[in-house]
């Protein structure tokens, strides 16, 4: 999988606490039901990052199919919950 980031991307998912490198383990590891298309091009991913940490992160795939990440960040308790019931 090839990812593109540049600046703004990368300075977005790091206000959220995230690294590149962790939004593209949970992308490069995204077990059933992920992802899931969310419209727009858009794609939606929860899983574990390599530290155990929980999150989810939304991309859009270029035409070459380099996925670019615009979104990632922890979910929340509520979300973490209903992740665990449907991680089974």
């Amino acid at each position: 999988m090839d990812f593109r980031w540049n600046k703004d991307n990368i300075e977005h998912v790091a206000t959220h606490g995230v690294s590149p490198e962790e939004a593209e383990w949970v992308v490069g590891n995204a077990r059933s039901p992920y992802p899931r298309e969310i419209g727009d091009g858009k794609y939606w991913v929860c899983g574990r990052g390599r530290g155990g940490r929980l999150l989810q992160v939304i991309y859009l795939v270029d035409e070459d199919g380099t996925i670019y990440v615009i979104h990632a960040r922890l979910l929340s308790d509520k979300e973490k919950h209903r992740w665990r019931r449907t991680a089974r």
